[in-house]
């Protein structure tokens, strides 16, 4: 890919008449071999890396000496000189041709095993719809819709012939397993009436289009002819035969003594059989049927139950009582009182206002 890239390349310089006079021609120069070689490796295929620099000298002596003498570059280094590759339709150490011929392998309708390389057999795996050694002919399930003397088409037949000469139903030659063959056409062996079926004893045979399937019968049969309790051929344990159908039986109300003896347990009937849970009202609890009751509540504190405008009215009288007292020592003249007064009525004035300052701005605003 690399020399179809730089096939009508130059030098890419100024004076290319110079550049072709001091370095060569650029077709055949080292500066296009090393471009060349730059990008035929991924920068993450270590492989590829190690198998270059293992083949370094072999390039250089194909580009430098060999190239006019042996032009197929692949042919020269992977096929004869490093030995690891095969020409195509050739496989294998010796590169024998392929089953087929190395011209059309498999008849060109299959692939080689080890084509181009030195493993494989050499044998034809065949694409769907055609067999034999050298996928020359139509494989099982297909007739030759056309054939001349290079190609063959195979067209696939009828679903339940493995053998025939054309797409119709009448065209079976032979037929595929599960089905059976009467005047050219492949009939559906009914599998279940006859002893090839193979079922469980739990199960019973339902017929298929060239098969057949086994399905698991009615929880309340004991082996059954079909789906559903009234193909029972016996009752399961928990039901009873009502006519032709198994009926579940209701133990909690036909049993003459409670099935249930736990304080404040109730029987509750299931699908052949019954259990046993906890009345309404009651939860099950270390194996015991109690009341279903929240836990006791602790006991109220003496304030529990005081709201929070109570708590500012009770924060409120405890103020005054202070300053109303304040206010009697400050009356004697004491002068430490009367200034503990006056800082106790501040900082009242202080809280009152900073509660409601935006209501007493908003009164100052309009007016009241």
């Amino acid at each position: 890919q690399g020399l179809e890239r730089t096939e009508h390349e130059g030098f890419g310089g100024g004076n290319t008449a110079w550049e072709e006079e001091k370095l060569s021609k650029y077709q055949h120069s080292e500066t296009r071999l090393l471009e060349v070689l730059e990008g035929v490796c991924a920068p993450s295929d270590f492989a590829c890396h190690q198998l270059l620099e293992q083949s370094e000298e072999h390039v250089e002596q194909w580009w430098f000496h060999e190239r006019q003498q042996h032009p197929d570059f692949f042919q020269w280094l992977c096929v004869d000189r490093l030995m690891l590759c095969c020409p195509p339709g050739t496989y294998g150490p010796d590169c024998r041709s392929c089953a087929g011929g190395p011209r059309q392998p498999c008849s060109g309708n299959g692939r080689c095993d080890g084509d181009g390389t030195r493993h494989g057999t050499g044998l034809c795996v065949c694409s769907p719809g055609y067999g034999g050694p050298f996928c020359a002919e139509c494989g099982d399930g297909y007739y030759e819709a056309s054939r001349n003397k290079s190609h063959l088409v195979c067209a696939e037949c009828y679903q339940a012939c493995g053998r025939c000469t054309g797409p119709e139903d009448s065209s079976c030659l032979r037929c595929k397993r599960g089905w059976v063959l009467h005047e050219h056409r492949c009939i559906d062996i009914d599998e279940c009436g006859t002893e090839m079926a193979h079922c469980r004893a739990n199960q019973y045979c339902v017929n298929t289009e060239g098969s057949y399937e086994c399905r698991d019968c009615s929880t309340a049969c004991i082996g059954c002819m079909g789906a559903g309790p009234a193909r029972c051929k016996k009752c399961n344990k928990g039901y009873w035969r009502d006519g032709a159908k198994c009926l579940d039986v209701d133990e909690c109300a036909s049993a003459e003594e409670p099935v249930c003896t736990g304080v404040q347990e109730v029987c509750e009937n299931t699908e052949g059989s019954y259990r046993c849970v906890c009345a309404r009202g009651h939860i099950r609890r270390d194996g015991q049927c109690v009341e279903d009751k929240p836990p006791d509540a602790p006991e109220k504190g003496f304030f529990d139950d005081v709201t929070d405008d109570e708590v500012v009215v009770l924060q409120q009288m405890f103020f005054g009582v202070m300053i109303c007292a304040l206010a009697t020592l400050a009356a004697k003249g004491d002068m430490v009182f009367t200034a503990i007064f006056i800082g106790a009525v501040a900082a009242m004035a202080g809280y009152w206002l900073s509660d409601r300052s935006d209501r007493v701005l908003d009164g100052f605003m309009k007016g009241r």
